[in-house]
């Protein structure tokens, strides 16, 4: 099943519009924030370059992400980083034995259907019931990046110097449909490395525009 990333630029010409689809969101992530002793989602004034157009900044297979989750699991908890050909038991086992870890990460701990990463720095993914009956936790884009570099290595990244992202998909897919192939990559962690570059393209461009991921 395909997984889309959509980049939403937290710029005024679109958060301040009365048609904004996106304001009851915002207004929940703002809540959340605010609970937690922390600013609301930031909105930003128009700057040339940058509109309030939405798009998609990567896009992957949900099984996928699933094995990228696995591989920061197994790191963060020191245990060996191992490929796999499919995943078993022992992802949710991992998910079992270290569920405060797992709660505690915004790669992990995230819906794989919808919610969204701010550009806001927060330690630990935040969730109210309102959000859990929707879109899940909200997470950090800064503790995201920040996630990703940590797993980088074991994947065969090189954080400071990744290789260039895929492009994204053209537009919208359908959850039902498979994502688009990903480039070939001669790794065994490829399923990895293809998420983790997709992810990192949307964490920094959030963190350079000023724009919120969104799930799809």
């Amino acid at each position: 099943m395909a997984c889309d990333l959509w980049l939403v630029p937290l710029v005024d010409v679109l958060c301040h519009t009365p048609d904004n689809p996106f304001a009851d969101e915002l207004a929940q992530y703002s809540k959340v924030l605010a609970e937690a002793g922390l600013p609301p989602v930031p909105v930003y004034q128009y700057m040339p370059g940058l509109s309030g157009e939405v798009a998609p900044v990567a896009g992957f297979d949900y099984d996928a992400l699933h094995f990228l989750r696995r591989a920061y699991l197994l790191q963060v908890c020191g245990l060996p980083v191992t490929p796999v050909d499919a995943l078993g038991g022992d992802y949710e086992q991992l998910l079992e034995m270290f569920e405060a870890t797992a709660q505690q990460s915004h790669l992990v701990w995230h819906y794989d259907h919808a919610g969204a990463y701010v550009p806001v720095d927060f330690p630990q993914p935040l969730s109210n019931d309102e959000l859990l009956a929707g879109g899940g936790p909200l997470g950090s884009a800064q503790s995201l990046l920040r996630e990703l570099e940590f797993v980088a290595p074991s994947i065969g990244i090189d954080p400071a110097n990744p290789p260039l992202a895929p492009q994204p998909p053209a537009g919208p897919t359908e959850l039902e449909e498979p994502a688009v192939p990903a480039p070939y990559d001669s790794s065994p962690f490829a399923r990895e490395r293809h998420v983790w570059l997709g992810l990192h393209a949307a964490a920094t461009r959030s963190l350079a525009q000023g724009s919120m991921i969104v799930f799809s």
